[in-house]
């Protein structure tokens, strides 16, 4: 009888655990980053076709490998952009973000704005996070996966080991060169990406990889349309201005450089601020082509002086925003290769004449492919739910709260704010035709295409009349 009961139970027990199984499998996956940047690697996720989707086998099958997942995206645009948090040492803040951002994908509720009042609507929990940042990635990582064990095992994936395993491919099927590691300020202070590359560099038995990294301040918020980086409607110098400038000792302006950066100056893409006698004072970008210039060439120009001597060859976009730019990133580089000064190649010494860029979205799709097999959570079947968008945006019922003209936080606000406040700083809502600029849908639209057409069906589904054609 004992033996029966505890078969019996046993039963029951797998019975049960196949039950939750199942009803998990029909969830979305959870994708995050701090802006807009992480639809590039949704993408990737959308369009990836690497693997059988019936026996799980590398190689394509006509078929897109995620045709029966759904997703929920979420931009914390509020607390964007999560690079530059450590440069002001605020990284417990950062974390803080991020973990917030993880919690509202694991939870089953948003916000919703009808008529000035905020209510609660429901949403489906997720079955994994994909952590669509790479700052996100090297700095809470770990937290975030000590904080979804608190309530089961939901799998998490990051950006950066699929960064690093592309970048060594390309290394060992080329003549060896110099990786650069393109990426927000708190990506490159993290050490996140030399630390990958030398760990699997050893791990595969190949040479000691020679890295050099770059800090785009400036990029990934200008596409975000940042205001202390950039400004649509800028005509004149902007005192909140935060970028590379001729007076900002940290991102100087090289005037020694001029001809080498190329800037557009056309339709105040770049602002000078003039004298009586028409003399430009200063200078401020305000165009992401723009500062795609001043880094390369700043990264170049520290090849030079640190004596680098096997040429840039590969290059990591490590910021989910940047392949948005890839096409001005790879015209940039070929310019620079090409460019010349009293008569001498200035920077042929130190490129390649095609340099391979890295996006780490393909590579993080395969691994989300993969770990969701492993985990026994893909769907066989469509779910049928449309992908769904939200956007942390300032909660302006908070007290003493510091908004921009452009109705975002300002600088000074966003990173003055005290972790472990428990203070609700943001409110996350759904995707609409107000919380969205119109130019980035365009972006989107030109370069995301199966990311716009998720977000116009989940546009036309939330009753939003913004015409994004």
């Amino acid at each position: 009888m004992c033996r029966f009961v505890i078969f019996f139970l046993t039963c029951l027990s797998l019975s049960n655990l196949n039950a939750q199984r199942q009803s998990k499998e029909k969830l979305s996956i959870g994708v995050f980053d701090s802006g807009t940047g992480g639809l590039t690697v949704l993408e990737a996720i959308l369009s990836l076709d690497a693997f059988n989707n019936h026996t799980g086998e590398v190689g394509s099958d006509g078929i897109p490998d995620f045709i029966n997942e759904s997703f929920q995206y979420l931009a914390d645009q509020a607390n964007m952009p999560y690079g530059n948090y450590a440069s002001v040492n605020k990284t417990n803040l950062l974390k803080e973000n991020i973990l917030k951002s993880a919690k509202f994908l694991l939870q089953n509720t948003y916000e919703s704005q009808t008529k000035s009042k905020w209510n609660q609507k429901y949403k489906p929990s997720v079955k994994m996070l994909v952590i669509a940042c790479n700052t996100a990635t090297a700095y809470a990582i770990e937290d975030i996966k000590v904080e979804v064990a608190k309530s089961g095992t939901t799998p998490v994936v990051g950006v950066i080991d699929a960064g690093a395993k592309a970048a060594l491919v390309y290394q060992r099927s080329k003549q060896r060169g110099t990786i650069g590691i393109f990426a927000t300020v708190g990506t490159v202070a993290s050490d996140g990406y030399p630390k990958a590359l030398r760990f699997l560099a050893t791990k595969n038995g190949m040479e000691r990889p020679i890295i050099i990294s770059q800090g785009g301040i400036g990029l990934a918020e200008s596409i975000d349309r940042d205001f202390s980086f950039f400004s649509d409607s800028g005509s004149i110098i902007r005192y909140s201005y935060k970028g590379p400038s001729l007076k900002n000792d940290t991102y100087l302006i090289d005037t020694l450089l001029m001809k080498a950066y190329a800037f557009d100056t056309t339709n105040n893409r770049l602002l000078c601020e003039f004298d009586a006698s028409g003399k430009c004072l200063d200078v401020q970008l305000n165009a992401p082509a723009n500062y795609v210039r001043y880094h390369l060439v700043s990264l170049l120009e520290r090849m030079k002086r640190e004596n680098y001597t096997l040429p840039l060859n590969t290059l990591i976009l490590g910021c989910t925003h940047y392949p948005y730019l890839k096409d001005t990133i790879k015209a940039v580089l070929k310019e620079l290769y090409n460019y010349t000064f009293k008569g001498k190649f200035m920077y042929r010494q130190y490129l390649v004449p095609e340099v391979e860029l890295i996006d780490p979205g393909v590579e993080t799709a395969k691994e989300v492919f993969t770990t969701l097999r492993k985990s026994q959570l893909s769907l066989c079947k469509s779910n049928m739910m449309v992908n769904q968008f939200f956007i942390s945006i300032p909660n302006r019922s908070l007290e003493n709260i510091e908004l921009q003209e452009d109705g975002w936080f300002t600088h000074k606000y966003k990173y003055g704010r005290i972790e472990g406040a428990k203070k609700k700083y943001v409110k996350f809502v759904p995707f609409d035709c107000n919380n969205i600029e119109p130019m980035i849908y365009k972006r989107v639209k030109s370069a995301l295409p199966k990311v716009y057409q998720s977000i116009q069906k989940y546009l036309l589904i939330a009753g939003c009349k913004y015409k994004t054609n």
